[in-house]
């Protein structure tokens, strides 16, 4: 994903630095560019691109694209970027990603942003592709939009994104939650596309239930999503991007660990607040973890 938005905001025009751990992937964009493929069009982008945050110098705008177990390296690899002015945008999946960056730059800095409809990956180093580029949500952590929050959507927008300014920033996290836990752990365990998960009646069993479950945990929080039937939700969403492969399905084809606790395993630990049953979110996230082991990453 942050292949994606540096490509796109970099061919808008925009001074883009690419800070990634994968040297490879560096070595590439650095050597032949960055080149992207997908729903935006085929280009290959000239950008900057370090292992080392302190070749960047100060920033206007920081985009932390990490999974959610590394937001706190990158955040803190980050401190250098920061000026008195810089805007900090934390973009994860499932919860916990932009409180863990707002802990180490400071909640006054960072604002938060959700994604839906993009299914992005990598192909090679230096090579991303992605399925959809539906929608990106910002929200700041102190409530109503801000000028701050509308200019970085203006520089969204600027790279052809569609963008939505939330004044609740708890809504944007989850109704982009529901569509997480609905893929995300299914498509991880059978191996299947969110399109065939759609279409199998028994990974749709699993992945539906998910759904719901997170549903009713948002609806018994309080948190005002704009979600009337939240099966029709999930097939909506899912309908948009039949062939993408979540990301945790991604990281097991590549033998990683997946961000499991920070989205389908989430759901169990808030629905215990609330007093919400969630045994499919329970039993998804179990399989998962085990399959992690079984895989030697945890």
């Amino acid at each position: 994903m942050g292949s994606v938005y540096a490509a796109l905001l970099a061919d808008a025009g925009h001074d883009v630095w690419a800070v990634d751990s994968w040297q490879d992937h560096v070595a590439a964009i650095k050597k032949n560019g960055l080149r992207l493929e997908g729903a935006s069009g085929s280009r290959i982008v000239k950008l900057n691109a370090t292992t080392d945050t302190t070749d960047v110098g100060e920033c206007d705008l920081v985009i932390i694209a990490t999974k959610a177990m590394h937001v706190g390296a990158a955040a803190q690899s980050a401190v250098s970027l920061m000026g008195a002015n810089t805007a900090v945008l934390s973009i994860q999946n499932g919860l916990g990603g932009p409180e863990t960056a707002a802990k180490i730059l400071g909640f006054e800095n960072v604002a938060v942003g959700v994604v839906g409809g993009f299914g992005a990956s990598i192909k090679e180093p230096g090579y991303a592709h992605h399925n959809g580029w539906e929608l990106v949500r910002l929200g700041e952590f102190s409530g109503p939009v801000t000028d701050r929050l509308r200019t970085i959507a203006a520089t969204w927008e600027s790279g052809g994104f569609r963008v939505e300014c939330f004044d609740d920033i708890d809504q944007l996290i989850w109704e982009k939650l529901i569509c997480n836990v609905c893929f995300s752990g299914t498509c991880a365990i059978t191996g299947l596309t969110i399109g065939e998960v759609m279409e199998d009646s028994d990974a749709w069993i699993c992945a539906s239930n998910c759904a719901r479950e997170a549903h009713n945990v948002a609806v018994a929080k309080n948190i005002n999503v704009r979600i009337d039937d939240p099966i029709d939700y999930v097939k909506n969403f899912g309908s948009k991007i039949p062939n993408a492969k979540p990301s945790m399905l991604l990281d097991h084809l590549s033998g990683r660990m997946s961000e499991i606790d920070a989205i389908n395993g989430a759901i169990p630990n808030v629905g215990l607040e609330v007093s919400v049953e969630t045994p499919f979110n329970a039993a998804i996230s179990a399989l998962v973890r085990n399959k992690e082991k079984q895989m030697g990453v945890r």
